[in-house]
């Protein structure tokens, strides 16, 4: 069943905020890798070579997780397990040029790829959490 995003979560992803990204390998192990997060309505966006191994591992089995923390407050945390539900072909880099607007402010400067995708993720569970722990250096 798919989870619908509160305000905080959507705030969270909105903000360009590093996500971590972790897939299944082939023996069943995680794999997690920093990623630039998106989101369309309740349904969140990653762009990637087709050819990377995480594409290999969600191809493979589409079940995903994701962490994410605020810039500004580490001690406040998005967790998302889910699903891919579609991979939309990328060739035109839209889908990263959208990502980089929000993390660079410009394009994404690299323009030549053998094959780029955007994985649709669908939240399955959600959740938004904001520590009482406060960074001593902030």
């Amino acid at each position: 069943m798919a989870r619908k995003l509160n305000d905080d979560m959507k705030r969270l992803i909105d903000g360009a905020n590093f996500a971590h990204l972790a897939t299944l390998q082939p023996d069943g192990a995680p794999k997690v890798e920093p990623v630039w997060i998106g989101r369309e309505g309740d349904r969140l966006l990653i762009a990637s070579d087709r050819k990377s191994l995480k594409s290999s591992n969600i191809e493979r089995d589409p079940r995903v997780a994701i962490s994410l923390v605020a810039r500004e407050n580490p001690y406040e945390q998005l967790l998302i397990r889910g699903r891919v539900v579609e991979t939309r072909d990328d060739a035109a880099l839209v889908g990263l040029d959208a990502l980089s607007l929000a993390y660079l402010g410009k394009p994404f400067p690299r323009r030549k790829w053998p094959s780029r995708v955007v994985f649709v993720i669908e939240p399955s569970m959600a959740r938004h959490y904001v520590s009482p722990l406060v960074d001593p250096r902030a």
